[in-house]
């Protein structure tokens, strides 16, 4: 018996969130702009971390969550 609409639309369903996992939900996330700018002056892209100074801040993942305020991540 062929596939109903909706069970071929479910299986891209999971094929999707199998291949990008929660990537969707970023989509949603509320950015403060001036916390992400004054973020981005301090971060260093060859590194991937923070740095004040002589101190070098790498955020974890519970970090980034709290920021976006994202907890699906």
């Amino acid at each position: 018996m062929e596939k109903g609409f909706l069970d071929k639309v479910e299986d891209n369903v999971v094929l999707f969130y199998r291949e990008y996992g929660d990537l969707p939900y970023l989509l949603n996330v509320k950015v403060d702009k001036h916390l992400f700018r004054a973020l981005a002056q301090y971060w260093s892209p060859a590194y991937s971390y923070f740095t004040f100074g002589k101190v070098n801040l790498a955020p974890t993942v519970e970090e980034y969550t709290t920021l976006l305020h994202c907890p699906k991540i």
